[in-house]
């Protein structure tokens, strides 16, 4: 599961002998592969019992980290592994409290899946409905003149910066430029042509949430965690909760209900 920016990731790995017991490495050396390419050498790591080795590694970058434990000289070995880091603004459609309450859960045993499936839940409704979250995107488009340029990402909210991509190109100044928020079209407001490669900074998402699109996505999650249970258990849905056709782009995860419920926010065609 992945954990929170500045949380403490507890990292462990374990050392056997050639009989398969327990057994201290003549010498363990930790290695965290960081997001931006750097690395965070621990060496040496003592064991904290025979033949285990722990390590609490205070997380300060988003992202995906990747962990090597390598046992050198007695009982040598390697194990490696990695861990992801959130961002530092939810990825999520809606709180951990709201889903709990939704699913009927009270106990805290399950919070880390729930919220893991609430970040997969929000990507599925976002790539019905277009953006929710709010975000800054960059993006290039390589066009060479344009009267108008789409962007990628909608609802957009608002335009940061439009650059010019080579050397020696014309930049815009956002002031002069118009974008339409629901289709993300970019124009100048004096009628003039855009000459591209253009960087387009901006931020999407949606400042307030239809209630209709949260709905939704709970509805996906009941469904989701229902169905992850297994055949026989109490939380296995059926009949309302069942997909009988899978929906392009998200196959059979999503149910009808919830596509019902989002029909009135969903993208147009050939809008991302």
């Amino acid at each position: 599961m992945p954990y929170d920016l500045g949380d403490v990731v507890p990292l462990r790995t374990t050392i056997k002998d050639d009989a398969g017991g327990l057994a201290n490495a003549g010498t363990m050396v930790l290695s965290i592969g960081l997001p931006d390419a750097t690395t965070v050498t621990v060496s040496p790591v003592a064991p904290v019992s025979t033949g285990t080795y722990a390590y609490g590694y205070l997380s300060v970058q988003a992202g995906r980290h990747t962990v090597r434990w390598l046992a050198t000289g007695a009982n040598a070995g390697a194990y490696t592994d990695v861990f992801d880091v959130r961002e530092p603004v939810s990825p999520a459609l809606f709180s951990l409290a709201d889903a709990k309450q939704y699913l009927n859960k009270t106990t805290t045993g399950d919070d880390d899946e729930i919220r893991a499936m609430v970040e997969a839940v929000t990507a599925a409704v976002e790539g019905y409905v277009g953006a929710v979250i709010v975000r800054t995107v960059t993006e290039d488009h390589d066009v060479r003149v344009a009267r108008t340029i789409s962007l990628r990402k909608t609802p957009a909210l608002a335009l940061t910066s439009a650059t010019a991509v080579l050397t020696g190109a014309a930049s815009y100044d956002v002031d002069g430029l118009d974008l339409d928020p629901s289709g993300g079209i970019v124009r100048r407001k004096d009628g003039g042509l855009l000459h591209g490669p253009l960087r387009f900074v901006y931020t999407a998402g949606r400042r307030i949430v239809p209630a209709a699109i949260t709905l939704g996505g709970k509805i996906i999650l009941q469904h989701m965690w229902r169905t992850q249970q297994g055949p026989g258990r109490p939380q296995m849905g059926v009949g309302d909760f069942e997909v009988t056709e899978p929906v392009p782009g998200l196959g059979y995860a999503v149910p009808n209900r919830a596509l019902q419920i989002l029909e009135p926010y969903k993208l147009p065609p050939g809008v991302a």
